[in-house]
């Protein structure tokens, strides 16, 4: 079974501050035009979308040099809420680890992932970390989590919908658009039962 974790972009949950997308019929069959055709305008963190290292390190890796494996493979669903403490994220990943599907962890629910548990998950070699929430951070200072899940590798995936599926392991595809030096992008995420 496939279960779609994307936001539908034009109606998405949007970081305070960032743009909204916005959509405009360009042509349109219904006013004479041989096709229908759209044009948009977004910031590339809103909906469901992917944190390059540029997004907070400077010389960090873009979204076009990151490779795909980060975004495709096994994962592990958990569910959880309030803010993820050391001693939690080393059980997550120790759960991961028994399942095999330790290198993505998505997290359903209102977690926040504290700076301490982004250093398990950046020691313990993921390279994926995923959220509900339009930032895996605390919202009021989410700088510091990034800084260390991307400063080790760790690629972000932000605003998945996760609210239906049931803790566990899936197959993963979250790659995101190739938006040439980019510091994030849209992608469409879903997940496969395995």
């Amino acid at each position: 079974m496939i279960i779609d974790i994307t936001q539908e972009l034009f109606s998405c949950n949007v970081f305070p501050g960032d743009p909204v997308p916005q959509r405009q019929r360009v042509l349109s069959i219904e006013n004479g035009d041989k096709c229908n055709l759209t044009a948009f305008s977004m910031c590339a963190h809103n909906g469901t979308h992917i944190d390059a290292p540029f997004h907070f390190i400077n010389d960090g890796s873009r979204v076009d040099d990151i490779e795909l494996e980060a975004f495709v493979g096994k994962c592990s669903v958990f569910k959880a809420s309030g803010m993820i403490a050391r001693d939690r994220a080393e059980a997550f990943l120790k759960k991961a680890k028994s399942g095999d599907a330790a290198q993505r962890l998505l997290f359903g629910g209102s977690a926040i992932i504290s700076a301490e548990a982004a250093e398990v998950f950046a020691g313990g070699g993921v390279k994926l970390i995923g959220c509900e929430s339009q930032t895996v951070g605390d919202p009021d200072a989410p700088a510091e989590v990034h800084k260390i899940l991307l400063g080790a590798g760790t690629v972000i995936l932000e605003g998945a919908v996760l609210k239906d599926v049931s803790e566990g392991v899936y197959f993963l595809s979250c790659a995101p658009l190739k938006l040439g030096g980019a510091d994030g992008a849209p992608c469409r995420a879903y997940l496969m039962t395995i």
